[in-house]
């Protein structure tokens, strides 16, 4: 198995994993230790988390059948790396209300770029 192919398949795992740690923890923990509407953002950064830790797993899948195609491959490594910035960042937001400047926003905008780099990159496989 590819390297690149381990790597996103071992990343989706980590994330699932710390997706559903973080779930327990957003329904668990008592409001004091969010910040002001910082449950409802966890819940959504948690939310993004898990559906891009899936979407990994279906382009490692498509990988392994197809090759390790330039663009698909790109693709799954920025979807990983928007996935950490974009959940890590509105994390540090929902819990300890701190705002560490543009990394969600980037995180957001990597994760764009990375659906439309596996749409290209399918059309042209």
């Amino acid at each position: 198995m590819p390297t690149v192919v381990r790597f996103l398949l071992c990343f989706a795992a980590l994330a699932a994993f710390s997706g559903v740690m973080g779930g327990a923890l957003t329904t668990h923990l008592p409001d004091h230790f969010f910040a002001e509407g910082g449950r409802d953002m966890a819940r959504q950064a948690i939310q993004m988390q898990m559906w891009h830790a899936l979407a990994i797993i279906g382009i490692s899948v498509l990988m392994i059948q197809q090759g390790c195609r330039v663009l698909i491959s790109l693709s799954g490594s920025l979807m990983a790396a928007g996935t950490l910035l974009f959940s890590a960042g509105v994390s540090l937001t929902a819990f300890w209300g701190i705002h560490p400047g543009p990394i969600a926003p980037t995180g957001g905008t990597m994760l764009m770029l990375a659906w439309l780099l596996l749409a290209v990159g399918v059309l042209r496989s």
